[in-house]
């Protein structure tokens, strides 16, 4: 049986309440190591936007992307909440993904 394929929306912040950064992949332990290195996007790279502070988990890239433009057009408030209905402390949560080289459990 084939491996259903997942895709992850996340975002990424300099520091508690700083700049955040929306993105979406299929391999976020990857993406998350380019950003770190600082090879994934020019934008984060240049503000420093490298902390993991949230993700989610979805089972189509249809659905990701659907998600990805939602969290673009909400309002800088409403992200806030999002964050910290899961990761109050505004923790970089790399390391559960860089780790094992996937999400221990999706945060949604």
């Amino acid at each position: 049986m084939a491996k259903t394929q997942e895709y992850y929306v996340y975002i990424l912040a300099s520091k508690r309440n700083g700049t955040l950064y929306i993105g979406m992949t299929k391999d976020l332990a990857k993406r998350i190591i380019r950003h770190k290195g600082r090879r994934a996007n020019e934008f984060t790279a240049k503000y420093d936007v490298l902390k993991l502070v949230y993700y989610e988990k979805h089972k189509s890239l249809d659905e990701a992307v659907k998600r990805e433009k939602q969290l673009k057009k909400w309002r800088r408030q409403w992200k806030m909440v999002l964050i910290e209905k899961q990761n109050h402390e505004w923790q970089d949560l790399s390391s559960e993904v860089i780790n094992t080289g996937s999400p221990v459990a999706s945060p949604k």
